[in-house]
This record gives structure tokens, C-alpha cells and sequence, in this order.
């Protein structure tokens, strides 16, 4: 501490504290609107400086010691209240902010001895460039970055690792603004370039770690997205070869009825020409497309999983309602309804290999009610069947698809949940339906 009246005292912690709060909050996501936001740090920092300037009048070598740290914890506990990220992303925020809070307090001190005679505005304008700098870095280059980083580590989060993270970066920075180390030498210049070095590496590792494990889950759920379409593309080159199948069936029988028909004509044999006609139509019926839902490319998927699911010996229940104007893409539809009842499939077959007596089932279960859509799948699983952070294990489900599901459910404000109900795996799921834009 270079010392000073309490009015330089007053502009160092305000221009302390007002840094503080930009850089933290270039980096954050508040809770509240900006007009609600801007007013509470606004009135939090006149409080704190206000504060710390009765502080320095009664008691100057105390303030020094303790200054900083004290208006930083009060900062940490208002700015958590403030943000709606998680508390343990908060913290990590902070922990970087405080680095930050670090390198232009140090320097600051350090270019007004170094270069000014201890000169206090050389401090104060050393600052206030610094955080300049520091806010148009993190801005212009670097605030997108950790904001995505910010999910990353919020779903990858391993809070022992992060926890001896920001202690560690905490220590380092205790050390460099230790007031007690007085002595002004090379050695000690060394030891704070050493230390900020090493804090910044640290927070450089964590961000890179983090980034690379965030970034290998969205190359996952991409292979996801790619495994799930090559299997509709194969479960299509089905539906079109029985088709085809069908077709041909269809256009060498025709030529036989057409023979039969032409010769009860021909013999004038009317009566028997009609019970014929009769027994085609009759066989006819009984051996058309099995109609499951009016939406022909929901009828289409679920014809082909169920064909699949009973050829497997797995009994299949299914309640569906969906007429053809609902406005959700196929597209969109067909990736959850696809991967649920693969999911499910697998889960009945696992058990199957495990256990030949007991019985396989799916039930199924689609519904529009009003402007939502409800979905309920529910099958037989293994009773070790896992459930971490709300989701199967990938193991349980094949390794492919609930991610897809949760994707593609999000993109609706979807809300759904997994669990294991005693051997009973159950997946719920309701979202929204667009409006129908009016022309």
C-alpha cells in the first residue's frame, strides 16, 4: 500500500472495486434484468467503499493488511446472490476474478515504485488501464469462450478437482498480496512473476481440461445424431424393400385375378364371381398395413419397431393418438419416438440374455392434450439398471440415444425424467407444440 488521504484511499477502492465488478460480470450470468443488476452492485459498492474508507481513517495499518481481502469476501458472497450460475461455477468465476483482481493491484503498486517514487496516481492510472485492457480482452476476444466454457463445466463439473483448484489459485494469490513481505528486491519480483505465472496456468489448464472434455460430448452427441440417422435410413430401406415386395406381390396376383375373373365372366358364373370377390376383399383386409396413428410418419416408424420387437419375442402395448397437422417436425418426432423405442428394445433383450424366464414387455403410450405433446415409455429392464444425474448409464441403453432424446426434447421446452421402477425402466417426457403460424 502506497499510502495517501482518505480521498486517494477513496478512488483506489473504488476503482478497485468498480473493476472488480466488470470483470466478474463480463464473465457472468446475472439472476436479475440489467436495470435490477446495475442498481444493486451500484448500491453494494457505495456501501463497501464507504466502508472500507471509515476502515482506513481509524485504523490505516490494519485497513492495509486487511483491506482487500475483506471487500473481496463481501464481493464473493453478493456477487454468488447475484449470479444464476451454479455455486460451484461461481466460485471458479470468482477465483479467476480474483487473479485478475491480483495482477492490477500488484502492478499497479509495483509500476508506482518501480518507475514513479512511489507516486499513488501512477497507481491509480496503472490500474484503471489495466482493468480497461482486461475488459476489452475478455470481451472482444474471450467472453463467448467462457461462457460456453461455463456449460461445459457446469455439466462436467468434478467439484473435488475445481475445489482444489481455486484453493490452490486462492493460496497463490494470498502469497503475492501478503503485506507483511515489505522488502522491495529482485528476489521478491521474482517470486510474484513466479506466482502469477503458475495461477495463470493453472486457470489456463482448468479452462483447456474443461474445454476439451465439454467439446468431446458435443462430438458424442454428434455421433449420436449420426448413429441414430443411419439406423432410420436402415429402418426406411426396410419399410421400401417390403414395399417393393409388396408391389410386385401385389402386380402378379393382380394378373391371376384378373385370369379368374375374366373366365367367371366368360362362363357367365356370376354369383360364384361375387363370393370371389367376397373372400379377396376378405384377404385383403386382413393382410393390409397395420394403422396405428393418422401421422403416417409416425405409423411407418412405429410399424417397423414393433415388427422388430415382436420378432424378438417382446410384447409390445401401445395406446397412440396423433393426427397428421401436428406441428412438430418429423424430423423432431421421429428422433425421440426412434431412439425410446430402441432403448427400449435393447433394455428387453439385455434382460432376455440375463434371464430367459422372466417376460418382456413395452408399453407405449403418445397423446396430444391441448398444446402439448405427452409421452410415456415403459419396459422391462435389468433390476441393476442405473440411473446418474437423471439420465440411464450408456450402458443401459446401448450407448446411443438418450441424448438425442433430451436434445431434441429441449428444443421445445421439453420436461422429462428416466427411472428404474424395481425392473420397470420408465421414460416420461412432455413438450410443448407450436403454434400453427396463421398466413
Amino acid at each position: 500500500m502506497l499510502g495517501g488521504s482518505i480521498y486517494i484511499a477513496l478512488i483506489r477502492f473504488a476503482i478497485s472495486l468498480a473493476g472488480t465488478v466488470i470483470l466478474f460480470s463480463l464473465m457472468n450470468e446475472p439472476r436479475y434484468g440489467r436495470r435490477k443488476t446495475v442498481i444493486s452492485y451500484a448500491c453494494f459498492g457505495a456501501a463497501v467503499v464507504a466502508g472500507a474508507c471509515v476502515w482506513y481513517a481509524v485504523d490505516w495499518e490494519s485497513c492495509v493488511r486487511m483491506a482487500a481481502f475483506v471487500m473481496y469476501l463481501c464481493f464473493a458472497v453478493f456477487s454468488i446472490f447475484m449470479s444464476s450460475d451454479p455455486i460451484f461455477l461461481s466460485l471458479y468465476k470468482l477465483a479467476l476474478t480474483f487473479y485478475l483482481l491480483a495482477v492490477f493491484l500488484i502492478a499497479g503498486i509495483e509500476v508506482s515504485i518501480l518507475f514513479f517514487d512511489r507516486n499513488v496516481w501512477a497507481d491509480i492510472v496503472t490500474r484503471v488501464v489495466l482493468i480497461g485492457f482486461m475488459a476489452y480482452f475478455i470481451d472482444r476476444k474471450i467472453k463467448s469462450a467462457i461462457r460456453g466454457f461455463s456449460s461445459y463445466v457446469e455439466n462436467e463439473l468434478d467439484q473435488f478437482s475445481l475445489a482444489v483448484m481455486i484453493v490452490s489459485i486462492l493460496f497463490g494469490i494470498g502469497f503475492i498480496l501478503n503485506p507483511n513481505i515489505r522488502g522491495q528486491t529482485p528476489y521478491r519480483l521474482f517470486q510474484i512473476i513466479i506466482n502469477f505465472f503458475l495461477t495463470g496456468a493453472l486457470q489456463l489448464l482448468v479452462f483447456r481440461l474443461y474445454q476439451h472434455i465439454g467439446r468431446e460430448k458435443e462430438f458424442q452427441k454428434e455421433n449420436q445424431l449420426m448413429q441414430m440417422n443411419h439406423r432410420l435410413l436402415e429402418r426406411n430401406m426396410e419399410l421400401l424393400e417390403k414395399s417393393a415386395d409388396s408391389g410386385r406381390r401385389i402386380r402378379h396376383d393382380v394378373r391371376h385375378h384378373n385370369a379368374v375373373i375374366a373366365e367367371f365372366v366368360r362362363r357367365g358364373q356370376n354369383q360364384e364371381l361375387l363370393q370371389y370377390l367376397q373372400e379377396y376383399n376378405r384377404q385383403t383386409d386382413e393382410g393390409g398395413e397395420r394403422v396405428l396413428c393418422d401421422n403416417t410418419a409416425v405409423n411407418n416408424l412405429l410399424s417397423s419397431y414393433t415388427e422388430k420387437a415382436e420378432k424378438e419375442q417382446i410384447r409390445v402395448v401401445m395406446d397412440v393418438e396423433l393426427d397428421r397437422n401436428l406441428t412438430i417436425p418429423n424430423i423432431d418426432l421421429v428422433t425421440i419416438l426412434a431412439n425410446a423405442y430402441e432403448n427400449a428394445i435393447y433394455g428387453c433383450m439385455e434382460v432376455r440374455r440375463q434371464s430367459r424366464e422372466r417376460e418382456c414387455s413395452i408399453y407405449l403410450m403418445i397423446r396430444r392434450k391441448k398444446n402439448k405433446l405427452v409421452m410415456y415409455c415403459s419396459n422391462t429392464c435389468r433390476l441393476e439398471t442405473e440411473i446418474k444425474n437423471g439420465q440411464p448409464r450408456p450402458e443401459a441403453t446401448g450407448g446411443v440415444g438418450v441424448l438425442s432424446i433430451i436434445k431434441t426434447a429441449e428444443k421445445f421446452d421439453g420436461e422429462y425424467d428416466f427411472k428404474n421402477d424395481n425392473g420397470l425402466f420408465i421414460f416420461r417426457l412432455v413438450m410443448n407444440i407450436p403454434q400453427q403460424e396463421s398466413a
